[in-house]
């Protein structure tokens, strides 16, 4: 299969680059090219892309305002320079699906994209233990009844998310199709008022 991606940055050389990394690997397609946020909201509803590689720094919209209005269209990856908190975590709360630094390599980035058109989660190692400790410091906000929601099985399926476990990694460990797999996911997102499995891992790691 191959993944449909929209490059965003407000860079030309950047996106160039970009194209020229993701281009050269056999499954992945670069549908288009957007300068800023509001461009690449425009082209993703438009397109319909497996996913938008995200800059957080744009004009007109930034990538996190730009996130959260393709919520339910398409998954977002954001890559940046920037680790600063107000990124990782206004990312993360507007839906992104991963969060990796422009220092990533090739291989890696390639890697990336695989992961989330799988419907993957995926957050830099550089950030991830700022990310754990910075949530691990707040109170839990949730209401008690939020997980009642959920089936026994869902409950199962967002224990497994929360350990970082793919859709196939979770279909073996339950013994169910993958495809049921994800359909649980999906329902665990939706009654949960969730965006991604990145906010699913981390609503989890708040006292589930």
């Amino acid at each position: 299969m191959t993944i449909r991606v929209l490059v965003a940055d407000d860079h030309a050389a950047v996106r160039t680059g970009l194209v020229l990394i993701l281009e050269g690997a056999e499954d992945v397609e670069v549908v288009g090219e957007a300068a800023d946020g509001e461009q690449a909201v425009a082209m993703a509803r438009a397109l319909r892309p497996d996913l938008v590689l995200m800059d957080v720094r744009m004009p007109r919209m930034d990538g996190i305002s730009a996130t959260r209005e393709l919520a339910g269209v398409t998954d977002v990856l954001i890559l940046t320079t920037f680790d600063v908190d107000e990124y990782v975590f206004g990312a993360l709360r507007a839906g992104a699906a991963g969060f990796l630094l422009k220092n990533t390599d090739a291989d890696a980035l390639v890697e990336a994209v695989r992961l989330v058109a799988r419907g993957e989660g995926l957050i830099s190692p550089a950030v991830t233990r700022k990310l754990i400790t910075a949530f691990a410091q707040q109170p839990v906000r949730r209401e008690p009844d939020q997980l009642d929601q959920l089936t026994p099985r869902e409950r199962e399926v967002l224990a497994c998310v929360a350990r970082g476990m793919s859709n196939a990694e979770i279909a073996k460990e339950l013994d169910m199709a993958e495809a049921t797999t994800k359909t649980h996911v999906s329902r665990v997102l939706g009654k949960l008022g969730l965006r991604s499995r990145v906010q699913a891992a981390i609503y989890y790691s708040e006292g589930a």
